[in-house]
């Protein structure tokens, strides 16, 4: 029959329209999760606020109450910690009076608490805290997880004085009415929420769902930091998208047949809700309806029967739509509703009805399809992987009651998103199990933030204690430049004979060594009128060195500047040489300086007392290299400070932040006391590192840093160091992550190994860590290096750990930096300095 089958065409969508819609439906997702285009959004994607899924560490009594279509249902759900395999659940379903729907909001949360107070009588009345999930199945703007105002209501539901209002202010008014203090609204959520937590039970986390019932929605796990309308940056949260408003402008008209226009037209909100009247199971039977109306007036369908009975609204329920389409007894069905309404079907009627039943939910199935393919290959996308596995919780009467609802639901999901691989997980107890789930995750993670927040409280430096510390620096750097206080001070304010920073008139060919850590370079720099040409090799220094005799020390360096020269073609010239020794000396002339402690790993003997230049002199006769001819021994920061003054006149501060930490400034003469003459300005290296190795930091230190610091060479001593420098701050790390392991909030409490290996956790993981919009996925990685395996919630966490560490290594740099500025600024008597600092080290480089 031509009319049916146009009606079936109709009704079917074909799979490249599909694609197309799916493409629109992601274009409406990022529109909603966009705070500018927010407002104009159909598809909301309102944040919830739920930033987890359950660890199975859970345990505990949760109430959950649940509003639903007819009736309210409560539950009382009791966690064990074991993995959540097995909860035990008391439900109690109250039926709603028919006039609450439509009444006064007021009376609607009275009865729900009244409901509560009565299963709870029927428990015995139990009086300890009852933290209590709301599950509130409409559209609401959430600013807080217990905080959500109505936007709108729907499915027949109309109260009065609700919408704009917080729901969880209303529900906690009505239960204080009923004298019930100790139970406590801690979570709202809507039932897909609920849905997703409920399978997020069987020990595999879920992260997405998807009702199709009376209404459609969906949730999902987004990336935070795209969830903007929430001011989260990082993990993931929870988004509502509301995606039964998708099509409001217009977007869906193409695959909108006459029966759909009917009855949108007949709804009771008109041009609202399209693509859920296209999906829900409240107006899937009012299309077939209109369907059959329009055949029966195409005279094609009961013949000779009175047909006005079809012109009346929802005389055929979805429920019998979904019996009609029943393999088994589907025949039968169609005829005793048919029969029912007096339309007297013929066996080819209700064959005929039978198939538009069809392909009606057929066609609802695959637009819920579309709509989760466009869910998947968002998150795909933004988790930056090449493919996505993932659990899908579902529920609805519809997805409950028609076995080729699920079926068409994974083909079409297959065909719309291949990159995607989802896994349907049947809701064992629709929503409640889930709120009693978020409600138990809720108050987890806020016990997890105390104790995460009380062990982390000593690293987090207020603006006092970084006053106090540029207070005490100040001091110090005072005790360090006097003549009579100098030996005791803990900042040695080492005089370098550097008088002048550079004027932009040198020029000239000069080798120059750079010895400051685990690499050392050797460069040839040619200063030209308009440009500087440097060529540089890096060698390294094996630890056996580092370690070893003074002397093998300074060969292996000649050794590395012969390679040089060679490669440079150097070996006949005689160039000037400045060297760069990057440790704490005592310098006597500009090339003369006297070591006076070894740091960063290095403890080479015979060297701590003597004279470097000397050192290197000696090394080269033995080796019979003759052309060196040292005019200048520098530290790295007073070599910063000259190379950045190259380019910059202002550039009088050098700062280095790597392996060590120092930093050198231009001093008055006249405020010099270890050196004679008042006239000028010198250089002063202030080797800033071993600040507070007198005791004046020690409440700054904590039992982290006491650690890191007893496992070290120098123990006791650089301790300004070793709270800022590359070469600590992993070791901190570690520390921590081990402490947060054995206070069960990190890894799950597993013994961890590998993180008890010193340095298996080195600074460059902080940095790589940090990186802005690092997905978290790549923390997982690092972290799987060191065979931890993390969950998502570890990553935030081991990220918080090492954003806290870095951030407090960075201000106390600042407050050292503080106090080099303000004596500048005093020393020359002015109300503003301006002054530039040049700034090297692989920290400082590395870290975003």
């Amino acid at each position: 029959c031509p009319q049916v089958q146009r009606a079936l065409l109709a009704l079917t969508i074909p799979l490249e329209t599909l694609q197309a819609v799916k493409g629109r439906m992601l274009q409406a997702m990022r529109k909603g999760l966009s705070r500018e285009t927010h407002a104009q959004a159909n598809v909301q994607m309102l944040p919830t606020y739920i930033c987890s899924t359950p660890d199975g560490t859970e345990k505990g009594d949760f109430l959950v109450v649940e509003l639903c279509q007819s009736h309210v249902r409560t539950l009382w759900v009791t966690l064990l910690g074991d993995g959540n395999q097995s909860p035990q659940v008391k439900c109690k379903i109250f039926d709603m009076p028919g006039d609450i729907m439509q009444g006064k909001g007021e009376a609607l949360f009275d009865f729900i608490a009244q409901c509560m107070c009565q299963f709870l009588t029927g428990l015995g009345s139990p009086q300890h805290r009852l933290p209590l999930g709301f599950v509130f199945p409409f559209s609401c703007r959430q600013t807080r997880l217990d905080k959500a105002e109505l936007i709108s209501w729907s499915k027949g539901f109309s109260c009065s004085d609700v919408e704009g209002k917080d729901v969880v202010q209303l529900l906690q008014a009505a239960i204080n009415k009923q004298e019930l203090y100790h139970v406590e609204v801690v979570a709202v959520m809507n039932d897909t929420v609920g849905t997703m937590m409920t399978c997020s039970m069987r020990g595999q986390p879920c992260e997405v769902a998807l009702i199709a019932g009376t209404g459609t929605n969906s949730c999902f796990m987004a990336e935070a930091q795209q969830v903007e309308m929430a001011e989260e940056t990082s993990g993931r949260m929870c988004v509502n998208t509301e995606w039964g408003c998708f099509g409001d402008d217009g977007t869906l008209s193409d695959i909108l047949t006459p029966y759909d226009q009917y009855v949108d037209q007949e709804s009771s909100n008109p041009g609202e809700k399209r693509f859920e009247k296209l999906v829900g199971s409240l107006y899937l039977g009012e299309i077939v309806r209109h369907v059959l109306t329009s055949l029966a007036a195409e005279k094609v369908l009961f013949i000779g029967s009175n047909v006005a009975v079809l012109r009346t609204k929802d005389v055929l329920k979805t429920q019998q739509v979904l019996e009609i389409i029943d393999t088994e007894e589907g025949m039968a069905k169609a005829r005793a509703a048919l029969d029912t309404l007096g339309l007297r079907p013929s066996e080819r009627d209700c064959c005929r009805v039978q198939q538009i039943c069809r392909a009606v939910v057929s066609r609802a199935a695959a637009l819920c399809a579309t709509g989760l393919a466009a869910i998947l290959s968002h998150m795909c996308q933004s988790r930056e992987l090449e493919r996505l596995v993932v659990n899908v919780g579902v529920d609805g009467e519809l997805y409950r009651g028609y076995t080729r609802f699920g079926e068409i639901l994974q083909s079409v999901t297959g065909l719309l998103a291949p990159e995607c691989m989802a896994s349907l997980l049947p809701s064992v107890d629709g929503t409640g199990q889930g709120a009693g789930m978020v409600t138990a995750v809720t108050l987890r993670l806020a016990a997890q933030r105390r104790e995460v927040d009380q062990l982390l409280a000593p690293l987090r430096l207020s603006r006092a204690d970084l006053e106090r510390v540029q207070a005490l620096m100040r001091r110090e750097m005072e005790l360090g430049l006097g003549c009579q206080t100098n030996a005791n001070a803990s900042v040695r304010m080492l005089p370098t004979y550097v008088r002048s920073t550079p004027d932009g008139t040198e020029r000239g060919e000069f080798l120059a060594l750079d010895l400051g850590g685990t690499n050392f370079r050797v460069l040839v720099v040619r200063v030209a009128q308009d440009s500087i040409h440097i060529a540089s090799e890096v060698y390294v220094i094996p630890t056996t060195i580092m370690q070893g005799p003074g002397e093998a020390l300074f060969d292996h360096i000649i050794e590395c500047i012969m390679d040089f020269q060679l490669k440079q073609d150097l070996m006949e010239h005689v160039l000037p040489l400045g060297f760069t020794f990057s440790f704490p000396c005592q310098q006597l002339g500009l090339d003369k300086a006297v070591l006076l402690s070894w740091t960063k790993g290095f403890s080479a003997t015979g060297c701590v007392g003597q004279d470097v230049v000397q050192l290197l002199q000696e090394a080269a006769q033995r080796k019979q290299h003759l052309g060196l001819k040292v005019v200048a021994v520098v530290n790295d920061t007073v070599g910063t400070m000259m190379s950045c003054g190259y380019d910059d006149p202002n550039c009088e501060i050098g700062l280095i932040v790597g392996t060590g930490t120092n930093a050198c400034y231009m001093e008055e003469m006249k405020n010099v006391g270890t050196v004679k003459g008042e006239q000028g300005r010198m250089c002063i290296n202030m080797e800033w590192g071993a600040f507070g190795d007198n005791g004046c930091l020690d409440d700054i230190f904590t039992d982290f840093d006491r650690l890191v610091d007893k496992k070290t060479i120098n123990a006791g001593k650089q301790r300004f160091e070793k709270l800022i420098s590359g070469m600590y701050l992993g070791e901190i790390v570690r520390h921590i992550l081990l402490a947060l392991v054995e206070k069960q909030l990190l890894f799950r409490g597993k013994p961890c190994p590998k993180l008890q290996t010193k340095d298996i956790f080195p600074t460059k993981f902080l940095s790589t860590i940090e990186i802005d919009g690092l997905a978290l996925r790549q923390v997982q990685a690092i972290l799987q290096d060191l065979e931890l395996q993390a969950s998502f919630e570890d990553s935030m966490l081991v990220r918080e750990v090492c954003q806290t560490v870095s951030t407090r290594a960075a201000h106390l740099c600042a407050a050292g930096l503080a106090a080099v500025v303000e004596k500048m600024r005093e020393n020359r008597g002015l109300a503003q300095l301006a002054v530039t600092v040049g700034v090297d080290g692989t920290l400082y480089k590395m870290h975003p």
